[in-house]
């Protein structure tokens, strides 16, 4: 039997086959649970490159694939609407979704736009909210809501910029959440991945220098690997970690620990 046997959930974006996202719902997946998905609206529907690319990934497995822009409530209505369709109830949902403007993204965050801001906020934060107030009505017995972080929410790490500010947005939100739906039997949490090479890390000014950091600064003296962060995802939407909740658990060979360089690069 596998730890998520019966479990339905709901998963929120994956792009592609590198996405932190699709690392975990390879674990769910074999861990036997059913699930349906999410993508970004396709702009010209006679090339759905944005539902192709989900589809290549979870055909096979899926019960539903279907577009999905966080920023519209009718699309949010309607992913929940299919869900309760095909499972009645939920167990779990994995909300994956970040994103600003490239220019805001890549500029100095006092020089963050109001209009890059707001955006920003609304589609890295807003939608951890709204997908929240949908998904507990169908977590009828409890259930489970993870979110992915990363550091940069805690500390400030150049080069992270805006999104920083959205990661400590989110942070906070996940636990107002997690008090606010406890009573229900429902768990809200946010893994901290260390850095990997994702479409979405690609925007992120200094990333390369990041990923040598890690390696020379984490106790572990490496950095993390998809499957080390996809089987804590999974464990944190299962029943396994039924007394765990408001907590951002780190998956970063334990960087987020250091507070200066490692013995070694002080004797150099």
């Amino acid at each position: 039997m596998g730890l998520m046997d019966g479990k339905k959930g709901l998963v929120f974006g994956i792009a592609n086959d590198h996405s932190i996202a699709w690392a975990i719902t390879r674990f769910l997946r074999d861990e036997g649970a059913s699930m349906g998905f999410t993508h970004l609206p396709d702009r010209d529907p006679e090339r759905p490159r944005m539902e192709r690319r989900v589809r290549k990934l979870v055909d096979d497995f899926a019960r539903f694939v279907v577009p999905c822009n966080v920023q519209k409530d009718e699309d949010l209505d309607r992913v929940f609407s299919e869900a309760e369709q095909a499972f009645g109830t939920l167990d779990f949902v994995l909300h994956s979704i970040a994103y600003a403007p490239i220019d805001d993204l890549q500029g100095p965050t006092v020089a963050c736009s109001r209009e890059g801001f707001k955006q920003a906020m609304e589609i890295s934060v807003y939608s951890l909210l709204a997908i929240a107030n949908r998904a507990r009505r169908l977590m009828s017995e409890g259930g489970s809501i993870l979110t992915l972080t990363y550091l940069g929410g805690e500390k400030v790490i150049p080069g992270y910029n805006i999104m920083g500010v959205c990661k400590a947005a989110l942070e906070s939100a996940m636990g107002y959440l997690a008090n606010e739906l406890g009573p229900q039997g429902i768990r809200v949490n946010a893994l901290s991945a260390g850095p990997l090479k994702t479409l979405s890390s690609s925007a992120v000014g200094e990333f390369d220098q990041m990923l040598k950091l890690y390696t020379t600064m984490s106790p572990l003296r490496r950095n993390v690997t998809p499957d080390e962060v996809g089987r804590v995802g999974m464990l944190l939407l299962s029943d396994a970690t039924s007394g765990i909740t408001g907590e951002i658990v780190h998956v970063d060979c334990g960087y987020h620990v250091m507070g200066a360089p490692p013995v070694e690069l002080h004797e150099r």
